[in-house]
């Protein structure tokens, strides 16, 4: 009996001492973590700051997991159980440092993607040097989706799956998984799609003139294109959509454009040409407007009230407020030219002539007709 009582008291002193040694050695881990990591928060780096973010609940796990384990190996050794068998501990042993470092690696991924993200911002000036954020979406997506398929065929001989024999199931199945999902494998190419040849990115202005699809792309997901239409409604979009889709991007326009007709009148047709001139001018010399673009001021119609010219150019911002302040300038600008000549724009009139100006004035009655 006294036998027994000290191997009793001996295996709690063992489960007691390996128990408040992992605490302390997980505190003192999750400390220097931290010390280390104000330390690198100071450089320009972004990988070391994600690297010790992302290291922090994951080592804690570990250590707390790790130590748990031993002292459930140690009390197996007395209790005798099948539950304590060194088998299950180092499969569980096994599955905790698959699972930990697979949450990792996608921590990590985010937490660099999100810095990048950042910084990209900070630096949006320097565009020679800009990654696409788009694309950074992209990339890190495929990562967490290696990082997890990966620890899933790590972790399945883990448990006793053979890989094998999943691949021989799943080419029986896949073709009948392959014509239940046919919408979604569609739309996970066209989100492939999108991220390879690019021909919007997140925060473009889209729109379709086949479909009445147009607004501000908030995200990009294999599934789905989230569109902002201009009340603030979200349009969704199936990625497989715009592989049969006429898009345009406005947001890419490298200029604006003033495209306007403006009407004189008949009278004063001896100054067309020099109020036409006038306006070329003014529109070279204007410091918001391209002058290496098309540049066209011109008489191009005789109208039936009016005589027309028309102003073709460009401006130099894409902002749409902006232009719409440089279009405001250039129209007021032409006003001033026009009536510095003398000059007046033209409305639509009607002129009577002859009999039909008599009737109209009333200077013939029906008895006078007779």
């Amino acid at each position: 009996m006294f036998l027994d009582r000290v191997s009793e008291l001996g295996w709690g002193v063992e489960v007691f001492v390996v128990v408040n040694a992992t605490l302390l050695v997980r505190f003192i881990a999750i400390h220097a973590l931290k010390v280390v990591g104000r330390q690198f928060e100071k450089t320009s780096n972004v990988w070391d700051d994600a690297l010790f973010e992302a290291a922090r609940a994951p080592l804690s796990w570990f250590i707390l997991i790790i130590g748990l384990l031993w002292a459930i190996e140690i009390s197996g050794g007395y209790l005798q159980t099948e539950l304590f068998s060194i088998e299950n501990l180092d499969l569980v042993r096994q599955l905790t440092i698959v699972i930990l470092i697979m949450v990792f690696l996608v921590k990590f991924i985010s937490l660099g993607e999100a810095r990048i993200v950042e910084k990209l911002k900070a630096d949006a000036s320097s565009e020679q040097t800009r990654l696409d954020p788009t694309t950074l979406h992209a990339l890190a997506k495929l990562l967490r989706l290696s990082v997890i398929i990966s620890a899933v065929l790590v972790a399945l001989p883990t448990v006793g799956i053979e890989i094998t024999a999943l691949l021989a199931f799943g080419g029986v199945g896949g073709i009948a998984v392959g014509f239940a999902a046919q919408d979604l494998l569609a739309n996970f190419f066209g989100g492939l799609m999108i991220y390879m040849d690019r021909p919007f990115a997140i925060g473009d202005w889209i729109r379709s003139p086949d479909r009445d699809i147009e607004g501000t792309v908030e995200s990009i997901g294999w599934r789905l294109t989230v569109v902002r239409t201009f009340d603030k409604r979200p349009l969704y979009v199936p990625n497989s959509l715009f592989n049969t889709l006429a898009l345009e991007n406005p947001s890419r326009m490298s200029n604006r454009r003033i495209y306007e007709t403006i009407g004189l009148r008949y009278e004063d047709a001896d100054k067309v040409g020099l109020i036409v001139e006038d306006v070329k001018q003014m529109l070279k010399d204007h410091e918001e407007i391209d002058a290496t673009q098309t540049l066209i001021v011109n008489l191009n119609y005789f109208a039936a009230s009016s005589l027309d010219f028309f102003v073709y150019t460009f401006t130099k911002t894409t902002n749409w407020i902006r232009f719409h302040e440089i279009k405001q300038d250039v129209m007021l600008k032409i006003i001033g030219i026009v009536y510095s000549h003398g000059a007046d724009f033209a409305f639509p009139t009607t002129t009577i002539d002859g009999i039909d100006a008599m009737v109209a004035g009333g200077e013939f009655s029906q008895g006078s007709q007779d």
